[in-house]
């Protein structure tokens, strides 16, 4: 789909993932600057160091069709012409001072002026944004591909585990399990509907490893009574959210994950993180992180 400008603002559409199924939305009006903060930590590095040298490059050609309206007005410039004043925009913006350039005349001192106060500016905005993408918490949880409901204890109970990538201490870790669902009223009226899941065990205090998580499916759970048609056709889906305190830069850090209900295994379980070698040694392997089985088949 084409983007439709109207007047100052872009009107794009965009889509968002909810259980597995992508939603377009229409109608959002923005302007290419609202919101240049949030646009610049969240787009990838080769995207914002794009962005930074299509801004310098910018500015200094700028800058130096300025100097040439006065073709005397800098000394010894070399080469002639607008590559000459591009390269002494550069070494002025960059404060270099090599020396060999520099303004001899009154109109070329207050061009430069100006673009050394307006690139002290720019560049105090770009340093500033690569030290907030650089310190800005970033949580490195895995989460297994399938949830699996299977029986535990006697009863059927849905499970989801999740691994801490850096492991190391993840302290006062919580989790919150929500279903998100159609529901149609009496009336007709249709609504999604984000319902919570009581989770067996929602707070690990010392998260360095893995975590399952469970949730029983009883008679208090959104989850009784259905059947993998009927959420299928309700649209359900599942979201886990994860957040503690990293011990190692003491910042609070927050992870999410989104099932759709055709992900989730029934009657499945997980295969086993945890072997014991020959000398007795506890390992744990990752490479079968998000493997399931069927209950009644043996690894």
């Amino acid at each position: 789909m084409n983007g439709n400008r109207t007047g100052s603002f872009w009107q794009r559409p965009r889509v968002v993932q909810i259980g597995g199924r992508p939603f377009v939305s229409h109608g959002l009006k923005e302007r290419f600057w609202d919101d240049f903060y949030h646009r610049a930590l969240t787009m990838s590095w080769p995207g914002f160091f794009g962005m930074a040298v299509s801004v310098f490059l910018i500015f200094n050609a700028l800058f130096a069709m300025l100097y040439q309206l006065d073709p005397n007005g800098i000394a010894n410039q070399f080469p002639k012409g607008l590559a000459g004043a591009f390269f002494f925009s550069v070494e002025t913006l960059a404060t270099v001072g090599y020396g060999d350039m520099h303004p001899q005349s009154i109109y070329a001192h207050v061009v430069a002026t100006a673009e050394i106060i307006l690139g002290m500016g720019n560049i105090a905005v770009f340093t500033g944004l690569i030290f907030a993408r650089f310190s800005r918490p970033q949580a490195k949880i895995l989460f297994g591909k399938h949830p699996v409901v299977r029986m535990i204890d006697g009863k059927q109970t849905l499970m989801m585990r999740a691994a801490n990538m850096r492991q190391n201490l993840i302290a006062q870790a919580s989790a919150q399990l929500h279903l998100i669902r159609l529901h149609a009223s009496p009336e007709g009226f249709q609504l999604r509907r984000i319902e919570d899941l009581k989770l067996v065990r929602d707070h690990h205090p010392i998260f360095m490893l893995s975590w399952s998580l469970m949730h029983v499916i009883d008679e208090e759970s959104p989850l009784y009574g259905a059947t993998p048609e009927s959420l299928e056709a309700s649209e359900t889906a599942l979201l886990l959210t994860i957040e503690g305190v990293d011990e190692t830069t003491s910042q609070s850090m927050l992870a999410r994950y989104q099932w759709g209900i055709k992900e989730v295994r029934w009657n499945y379980r997980y295969v086993d993180l945890v072997q014991r070698d020959n000398n007795g040694v506890s390992v744990i392997d990752y490479n079968v992180f998000h493997e399931v089985l069927p209950l009644d088949e043996e690894r």
